[in-house]
């Protein structure tokens, strides 16, 4: 009985051992299966933006970083008038695809955000006022920056709303490490006339509200309720206080006739921001013959975040991907 009960559990212990090869075998089956998956190009690991300190002129940049480890072209990105770089293109939430950025990095390219001086965290300057011909500075600035850290390869430009004509004047003021220019939602006449701003000009400090956060997304159902919440919610996170400009007279100084870098300008079919008329007098003048004009069916003015977000990414890709080093 002693040995039979000795022979039973030798064998009761091999199959426990026998069972836990199973285990750990079948574990590590499915661990590699997670890491393989991962690998699939068409799946892709959330990432989160990486922050630069950026120096231009002496004055602390913040700009956002999404790298892509083999990524055949470089953006830098360039907000509009009210709300910063990673609300606009880089919104995260659960459930929905909104950042441009991640839209971009699913079609190869490493990505760059810019916030302007008094934007998201780039603090004002002593003046506290931000001018066109400043914040064009600072973008050619930033340009130079991103080139060097990626051997001197140059930067695609995608600016929105206000930053489609900062990106115009950084252009024609300096364009030597731009591959191409692209503007979307450009909203300027350009024969229109204004006058200069009066030294008693003073700071407004406005606080920005929810209901200006919200305003862009025009087409009903274009984009979902909860999609709007998250953009305004991070819209007012990131941008408290409405930032304080002087001298926008000077946006009138763009001269078409001076960009020749590769150009596609694309217009959301209803931005009511973007009039047809002021797209053909800039199309029409533009120095560059590599242009293209690209009308988003169905987007208003925050189309890369709505229902068009595929063709309009494809139509992106697409221009800057004959531009790459």
């Amino acid at each position: 009985m002693q040995q039979c009960a000795t022979f039973q559990a030798k064998l009761h212990h091999k199959l426990l051992l026998c069972m836990l090869f199973v285990l750990s075998t079948s574990c590590v089956v499915s661990i590699d299966t997670v890491v393989l998956s991962l690998d699939d190009p068409l799946i892709l690991e959330q990432v989160s933006p990486i922050r630069h300190t950026v120096m231009s002129d002496d004055h602390p940049m913040a700009v956002w970083e999404k790298s892509h480890d083999t990524a055949k072209g470089i953006i830098l990105f360039i907000h509009g008038r009210t709300w910063s770089g990673l609300p606009d293109f880089d919104l995260q939430v659960e459930g929905e695809e909104l950042s441009l950025m991640d839209g971009m990095l699913e079609q190869g390219y490493g990505s760059y955000a810019i916030d302007l001086r008094g934007y998201g965290e780039t603090p004002r300057d002593s003046s506290q006022w931000l001018s066109p011909t400043k914040a064009a500075s600072d973008v050619v600035n930033v340009v130079d920056w991103i080139s060097k850290r990626h051997d001197n390869a140059p930067v695609h430009v995608f600016g929105w709303s206000y930053g489609s004509v900062i990106s115009l004047l950084a252009t024609q003021s300096n364009s030597n490490n731009m591959a191409s220019l692209t503007l979307f939602g450009f909203w300027l006449d350009l024969d229109a006339t204004a006058e200069k701003d009066s030294d008693t000009k003073s700071l407004e400090w406005r606080i920005n509200t929810a209901e200006a956060a919200a305003s862009d997304f025009i087409v009903p159902g274009s984009i979902s309720q909860r999609a709007i919440d998250g953009y305004v919610k991070a819209a007012l996170s990131a941008d408290p206080v409405r930032v304080d400009w002087r001298n926008e007279h000077e946006f009138l100084d763009i001269d078409p006739s001076r960009i020749d870098v590769p150009v596609l300008l694309m217009q959301g079919e209803f931005d009511p921001i973007a009039p047809t008329e002021f797209q053909a007098k800039l199309f029409t003048r533009l120095k560059s013959a590599d242009k293209s004009w690209v009308v988003v069916s169905g987007g208003d003015h925050a189309a890369f975040m709505e229902t068009p977000r595929p063709h309009f990414i494809s139509a992106f890709s697409g221009f800057i991907d004959r531009f790459n080093p």
